[in-house]
């Protein structure tokens, strides 16, 4: 009987260390394989169909108002596609609004991501009016396009273009690639057109298809006087930062020693070029010594289960 209470122990003691050794090694093997990644830095990008910043003084010469003002200006990662810009300044046409912009298209968009930012926009068959000359356009366009493109790894690009036909003040002009047009109205006033404008640098980019420099004297609807700037189609872009290379984790010592009291090295040193031997063979890495330690564990606790079943038939 004392026998039999003892045995059933040892083998459950066993049991139980042969378990913890296995699900322990996969475990570890497992914390050691996760891989931990990162994403790069992102970008930036933006687009607008138009912006105005104009300055309008009123006919009394004792007000001046602001009109700034943009039609699908956007950020990544946006779009907008409204057609048309309303506004309304106090003092000019009796305080009712009117039209600054109408388009067929009017696009804008940005994107952005890890590796590239772009921005674009896109208006065609549009028509841009100021404070002061209702049923004369500044400007009127076939289409005008421009494109920002910022990539990890590449020069950054900038590019405009202008289509179809372009009338200022009720004059169709012929615009001279990447220069300035002026175009003067008598009884109305100037504009100074500069067509596809492009900047880049190492990292960031900004393209305008059409920027206006205006000042006219409508001397109509209370307005003596529109100075300022008018964008068509803007985009620009940042490169995004790529994340920084990950540094391989550092190999332990091979000449580490166990903490604490002395203890007998189980394997002799004559075993050690053949276990050197073997890991080569089996591609060894830092978790060897943990299997190799479950594998131990289950040495030792068979030992003791054989010892325990000798005592008992003893």
């Amino acid at each position: 009987m004392p026998s039999t209470t003892f045995r059933t122990p040892g083998r459950r003691l066993a049991a139980s260390a042969a378990a913890t050794a296995l699900a322990v090694a996969p475990a570890l093997l497992a914390t050691a394989g996760t891989a931990h990644a990162t994403g790069g830095h992102g970008g930036k990008s933006s687009a607008v169909v138009l912006r105005t910043d104009l300055n309008v003084s009123l006919l009394n010469k004792t007000v001046n108002v602001p009109l700034t003002a943009t039609l699908n200006e956007v950020q990544a990662p946006a779009s907008a596609d409204k057609t048309a810009l309303t506004v309304k300044l106090d003092g000019v046409n009796r305080g009712r609004p009117f039209s600054v912009l109408r388009a067929d298209v009017a696009t804008a968009k940005a994107t952005v991501d890890d590796h590239k930012a772009e921005g674009y926009s896109n208006l065609a068959h549009a028509k841009v009016h100021i404070p002061g000359l209702p049923l004369l356009s500044l400007i009127e366009v076939g289409q005008v396009t421009s494109k920002a493109v910022c990539e990890t790894g590449k020069r950054p690009v900038a590019e405009s273009n202008v289509l179809g036909g372009v009338t200022v003040l009720g004059k169709k002009v012929t615009l001279s690639a990447g220069g300035t047009t002026e175009v003067k109205v008598p009884g109305v006033g100037e504009v100074r057109l500069d067509l596809s404008k492009t900047h880049t640098t190492s990292r960031t980019a900004a393209a305008s298809a059409l920027e206006l420099k205006v000042s006219v004297n409508p001397l109509k609807l209370n307005v003596a006087e529109v100075e300022g700037t008018v964008t068509l189609a803007g985009a620009t872009c940042e490169t995004p930062t790529a994340a920084p290379a990950q540094k391989p984790p550092a190999k332990p010592a091979d000449d580490v020693k166990p903490q604490g009291g002395a203890a007998e090295p189980i394997a002799k040193p004559a075993a050690e070029p053949a276990a050197k031997a073997d890991l080569a063979e089996t591609g060894g890495n830092s978790m060897t010594p943990y299997i190799a330690g479950g594998a131990i564990v289950l040495l030792v606790a068979g030992g003791g289960a054989v010892a325990v079943a000798r005592r008992g038939r003893s």
